[in-house]
């Protein structure tokens, strides 16, 4: 199984992802996690990343794609992943149609995960963090609408909707049913 996990921030797509890669056998590759692994490792792709953050500037897509182009040569992708975090726009989508296409593979679905904006701020609110205020995260809304929900669109043919408000044994088998009913 083949997925990619959207939604905005605050939808549950991290906790998600680690479960259902638990159900399906497959690994969850969160780009935050790409990105602080080659990073640690100081590789390649890590010092390239570095160079672009320190000067306080977006890392190119260039880079991200060839962090994910090469995690899904490791053995354990080969039957499967769960990617979260990427892709973020269509720019992104068409490099990983590319990458996929170059070995024989398609995505299996698309999980939106949908949560009615108020219940975000509120999630994300109670987390916490001093950085968390409400006009930052309804910013960050904004920036998701604008960026990454234009892949919906994208990935229609594809895309399964999940109500992700509930508990979250109850979301992950939302999730499961809907991919086992396409």
């Amino acid at each position: 199984m083949r997925l990619v996990l959207v939604g905005p921030p605050g939808a549950g797509k991290g906790t998600q992802a680690v479960r259902l890669a638990e159900r399906l056998d497959v690994p969850h590759i969160s780009t935050g996690d790409l990105f602080r692994a080659n990073l640690k490792d100081e590789t390649e792709l890590g010092r390239e990343a570095k160079r672009y953050m320190d000067a306080g500037d977006l890392v190119p897509d260039a880079v991200t794609v060839a962090m994910v182009r090469d995690r899904l040569t490791h053995d354990d992708a080969a039957k499967g992943f769960i990617l979260d975090g990427f892709p973020r726009t269509l720019r992104q989508a068409a490099s990983l149609g590319e990458l996929l296409a170059e070995r024989g593979e398609d995505l299996d679905a698309v999980v939106e995960f949908q949560v009615a904006e108020d219940e975000l701020v509120r999630r994300l609110m109670g987390r916490g963090r001093e950085d968390d205020t409400e006009d930052v995260i309804r910013r960050r809304q904004q920036v998701y609408r604008d960026e990454t929900a234009p892949l919906l669109g994208h990935y229609s043919d594809r895309l399964v909707t999940v109500d992700a408000v509930g508990t979250v044994e109850e979301i992950t088998d939302r999730v499961a049913n809907a991919l086992r009913s396409r």
